[in-house]
């Protein structure tokens, strides 16, 4: 086998077998390392199990030479405040200075029959490795993105004592982080990412990465060793999620190795819902073949659909390939049956992408990297996908400046239901799309990068391989916002995918012509920043739009997680310049501006009152932006991904969670906005629309539309019955003359639900409009709330908060839940809300549910802050 991951990680156990003792692991920890500067030595010395390692400092290995100085306080979080400029950049120290040696010592032995492998998963940026005094490579290797393997077995000592080395060097141009996209761009001559060098959402990471960054392992098996499985569903015609199924088609082939000096004949077998698929085959010596089965055709399949469509369902399938009638080696798949497929509209003039058969509105979101110094656990993994999950978003773009997403994070997306959008390794702004005074090299010299094409494509076929079993995994996109070199694009297109995959759409730039023809002009993505409001109505853009966001600055409790005390100090925004006077260390931190959008909700008292303002404004724009789409959906769009809705460090813009996992207004706002049945406000012409993004045809459903002014008194402006198609949005009525009326003095707020007929909320939406002047004057003039707060354990690490607000109130508006240490008062991360920034209307109740991994000790508090809400602390019964 050579590094296949499935749905359900094997956590590192030991996978026994009737025929050998086979088993694989982890080395991720005992790992000691030293900076190249210090050890005079060479590899075979340093890897003989009797050489001193006494001086040396402990590692983090999967990690970076900067994570094992984090580690071993070498140097200051670099996340905090300015704490980064206190770090020597590689590109002033010179690439020794990161230049590590990395060493483990682990016990093994190997028995008659047996086979063990040494396998790296990934090393940026070239490394030479020994083990118990013999080198292992004859050449250097180098690429990120390139996985290594190697058959130890005859290296292994009989005390079952043995040394592992590796040094590992910086990448070949490390770049000057000179402020510019990628620094000076030539960041991109190398096969790996290309943040690193800084960009406009993060600061330079000062070893670029330098590390054994991702997993290392031990493997043994029998004689033959199966590698690279690849599991292809084929679903033909147009399904439904639920009902009985027409047959699908599992295709399924292995590569197996045999290192003997024997030709080696056995059985390769795989086991799916019970159904055993086989071959009887020979495997000649020293050779790897791959083996492709005979055809399965399941039936009544159970389907996997993306969230809000269908359910996520996965089959396990083991592959074994026998040996004498025991099992030399095993693989274990999960395996989600669905097919995808990707056509053109000729409406929109842009791409739709359908599973099984079912055209799917695409709702996505641009993720960059889970930890930008590559910390990566599978329990972040899992929390930062469920927040997407429940952000009711149904794919993921996989930026193309970052990396190949690693299998745990497919795992995660398989899980939740979310598809990909996977970027090769290329941007615009380093790769010569543009002019740009602060690159090194002109455009004709970056169109040319990286420096070893060959090392690109052999990385990229080796990475296919890796994560092509997922079905999560939908689009191959080749860079962003520019295409690849020709000579790398051409053979991946035309050559690499379709022999190694061949069942995904591949496009060659994310804002390709191909995806969403650009008839406007421009870049083909935008607009960033905040927008007026209709403007995400009333504006067409690019009907697959790949990129369009903005803001995502927490609320006061994130922000004091990493910006110091001196520094915890508000915008201010000037009208007579229009420009906002901001503190250095948030510019540090990337701030991207709010400027006149605060001053409607009246002028910031202090950094707590901004925050909360910039709560609202966070919650609108998304909410606006995900409905905009919506109501154009496959007149003007076929998909929409938000740019962008997480970051890797403590920036402070295009975030719907912090680094920490807290979320802001912005997932809520987008947990609303882009519900599969929703009604919605358009905020251009002032209609009631009604959006259907399933696959079923709604009827019986009670419309009702309801004005509250800002003491608490309702008005009802239409109460209708209404149905809706399935993957439809319509308008149902206008309210622009009762809106313009009632809210011209101070505002008011517009209620939208929908009911069905056991009068049970289908969709429930509260929006706060502004007076005839633009300002919400009549928030800052409501009364206070003093609502009922009851909260209940019902399960183990499951909170329910209802919330209940009296008759006479006004309504209790934009209350943030949350659960904190009841000893510090700071919030317990990561909890996962099914809604938050919540409002109940006078004479109504509201049940918020919390989810948390309780751990031993004291139970938590729920905190409760609202708009015209005090503060207070619950303690949980």
């Amino acid at each position: 086998m050579k590094f296949l991951f499935t749905s359900l990680f094997i956590s590192l156990q030991l996978l026994c077998i009737n025929a050998y003792a086979q088993h694989k692991y982890e080395l991720n920890s005992g790992w000691k390392c030293s900076p190249m500067a210090k050890v005079k030595e060479d590899g075979s010395a340093v890897s003989n199990p009797s050489y001193s390692l006494s001086s040396w400092i402990p590692a983090v290995v999967p990690g970076t030479v900067l994570t094992t100085m984090l580690e071993n306080k070498q140097i200051p979080d670099p996340f905090f405040g300015m704490n980064n400029e206190k770090i020597p950049d590689i590109f002033k120290t010179g690439p020794e200075y990161y230049t590590y040696w990395f060493v483990k010592d682990f016990n093994e032995t190997v028995k008659a029959g047996e086979q063990v492998w040494l396998h790296f998963r990934g090393v940026n940026y070239s490394f030479d490795i020994y083990l118990n005094g013999k080198k292992l490579n004859s050449k250097r290797h180098s690429g990120m993105f390139l996985r290594q393997s190697y058959n130890i077995t005859s290296l292994l000592l009989k005390t079952g004592s043995n040394r592992l080395a590796v040094i590992v060097f910086p990448p070949d141009a490390v770049g000057n982080a000179n402020g510019g996209q990628g620094g000076d761009g030539t960041i991109a001559k190398n096969v790996a990412h290309q943040y690193v060098a800084g960009w406009d959402w993060i600061q330079p990471v000062r070893d670029r990465n330098t590390g054994i960054w991702d997993k290392v392992l031990i493997e043994k098996t029998g004689k033959i060793n199966i590698k690279n499985p690849h599991i292809i569903t084929l679903v033909p015609g147009q399904r439904k999620p639920e009902g009985a199924q027409k047959p699908a088609t599992i295709k399924a082939t292995a590569e197996l190795e045999n290192p003997t000096d024997a030709p080696l004949k056995g059985v390769l077998q795989y086991v799916l819902d019970g159904k055993k698929i086989s071959k009887e085959v020979t495997i000649k010596p020293r050779s790897t073949t791959e083996i492709t089965l005979p055809d399965l055709q399941l039936e009544n399949p159970k389907l996997w659909w993306p969230f809000g469509y269908g359910a996520q369902h996965l089959y396990a399938l083991k592959m074994q390939f026998l040996l004498n009638g025991a099992v030399s080696d095993e693989e274990n798949i999960n395996v989600g049956v669905r097919e995808i497929q990707a056509d053109w509209n000729s409406t929109t003039r842009s791409k739709q992408i359908s599973v099984n058969g079912q055209r799917v509105f695409i709702k996505g979101g641009n993720w960059i990297i889970s930890d930008a110094m590559l910390r990566f656990t599978d329990a972040r993994y899992d929390a930062e996908v469920r927040f997407h999950r429940d952000m009711n978003l149904n794919l993921l773009r996989i930026w193309g400046g970052a990396l190949t997403e690693r299998p745990e994070f497919y795992q995660a997306c398989d899980k939740y239901g979310i598809l990909v959008m996977q970027d090769f390794w290329g941007s615009g702004d380093c790769n010569g799309r543009w002019v740009d005074p602060m690159k090194k090299d002109d455009q004709w010299v970056r169109r040319k990068y990286p420096d070893d094409h060959g090392l690109f494509l052999e990385s990229a076929a080796d990475q296919i391989k890796m994560i092509r079993n997922y079905p999560s995994l939908a689009i191959w996109c080749g860079g962003n916002e520019i295409t690849l070199p020709e000579d790398i694009m051409v053979p991946l297109r035309d050559t690499i995918l379709p022999k190694l995959d061949g069942t995904r759409w591949f496009i060659d730039y994310s804002n390709s012509d191909d995806m969403s023809f650009n008839s406007l002009g421009g870049n083909g993505d935008g607009p960033y920043g905040i927008q007026p409001l209709k403007r995400f109505f009333e504006y067409k853009t690019w009907p697959f739009n790949s990129e369009i966001g903005s803001v995502g600055v927490g609320d006061y409790e994130s922000l004091e997680r990493f910006l110091p005390k001196e520094n915890m100090i508000a915008p201010i925004y000037s009208e007579k310049t229009g420009k906002e006077t901001v503190d250095s260390v948030w510019n540090y931190h990337k701030y991207i501006g709010y400027e006149k959008y605060v001053a409607p909700y009246g002028k910031v008292k202090d950094l707590r009152d901004f925050g909360k303002k910039a709560q609202l404004i966070n919650y609108d724009q998304y909410r606006s932006l995900m409905e905009g789409f919506s109501a154009h959906m496959w007149d003007w769009y076929t998909g929409v991904i938000i740019w962008k809705t997480q970051n890797p460090w403590t920036a402070l813009r295009g975030q719907m969670y912090d680094y920490y996992l807290d979320p802001n207004a912005c997932l809520y706002g987008l947990h609303n906005g882009s519900a599969p049945l929703h009604v919605m406000f358009n905020q251009a012409d002032s209609t009631v629309m009604i959006t259907n993004n399933t696959f079923k045809h709604q009827y019986d459903m009670m419309l009702n539309i309801t004005a509250v002014d800002i003491s608490g008194k309702e008005k009802s402006l239409g109460q209708v019955f209404v149905e809706i198609g399935p993957s439809t949005t319509r308008m149902i009525m206008s309210i622009k003359n009762e809106i313009r009326e009632l809210a011209k003095k101070e505002g008011m707020f517009l209620s939208l639900r929908l009911s069905n007929t056991k009068k049970e909320i289908l969709s429930d939406n509260l929006y706060w409009l502004p007076d005839s002047e633009g300002a919400y004057s009549g928030l800052n003039k409501m009364s206070a709330a003093d609502i009922d707060v009851q909260v209940r354990q019902s399960e183990k690490g499951k909170v329910e908060v209802t919330l209940s607000n009296p008759a006479k109130n006004p309504v209790a508006f934009f209350n943030r839940l949350a659960l904190v240490d009841p000893k510090t008062k700071k919030r317990v991360l990561p909890v996962f809300y099914d809604d938050n920034y919540v409002s109940v209307l006078p004479g109504e109740k509201k049940t918020v549910v919390m989810d948390y991994s309780q751990t031993s000790g004291e139970l938590p508090l729920v905190s409760i802050d609202g708009w015209n809400v005090k503060e207070q602390f619950i303690p949980l019964k």
